[in-house]
């Protein structure tokens, strides 16, 4: 099998497992001549992420408010790998370099729930869209087809608080 073979392969099965496994809608392959592999970008059906300091800004702005904030799911980039696969920093950090922080997708306009509508310039909103910083979810693809996903981010994170 060549190698980009391979690679159409890997993409396949992450690409089936978010779709059908996990429920992601508007789901496409992404590919640029800067990236050493197509990355994958879609919808999750839910939030995946939250960053532990919007946590803390969110539950302060939830107390004022007496009521939740809405956690509207966020597009996601997806990275492919094999678990045999053996990547150095300078790869990831090539990838990071080559990606926006959020991925092109858009939801159409009526299927879009409106939390900007809620005080757009709420604390907490300032890990959201466009000012998030760069993550990807990594797809680990073991033999046996079974897909394990991790979050990598660029740069240094604070860890989540549970």
């Amino acid at each position: 099998m060549s190698a980009e073979q391979h690679l159409d392969a890997l993409t396949k099965v992450v690409l089936n497992n978010v779709e059908n496994q996990h429920d992601w809608t508007h789901i496409q392959v992404h590919t640029q001549p800067d990236l050493p592999r197509p990355l994958i970008y879609g919808l999750p059906p839910k939030r995946l992420y939250v960053h532990p300091d919007e946590q803390i800004a969110m539950i302060k702005a939830e107390k004022d408010r007496d009521a939740p904030i809405p956690q509207t799911p966020e597009f996601e980039w997806v990275l492919p790998l094999h678990l045999a696969e053996k990547w150095s920093l300078s790869q990831f950090a090539a990838v990071f370099d080559a990606l926006d922080a959020v991925p092109p997708g858009r939801l159409p306009e009526d299927g879009e729930e409106g939390d900007d509508e809620v005080n757009p310039d709420a604390d907490w909103k300032a890990w959201r869209g466009s000012k998030r910083r760069k993550r990807i979810l990594l797809a680990t693809v073991q033999n046996d087809s079974t897909v394990t996903y991790y979050y990598i981010h660029d740069g240094l994170t604070k860890p989540r608080q549970n």
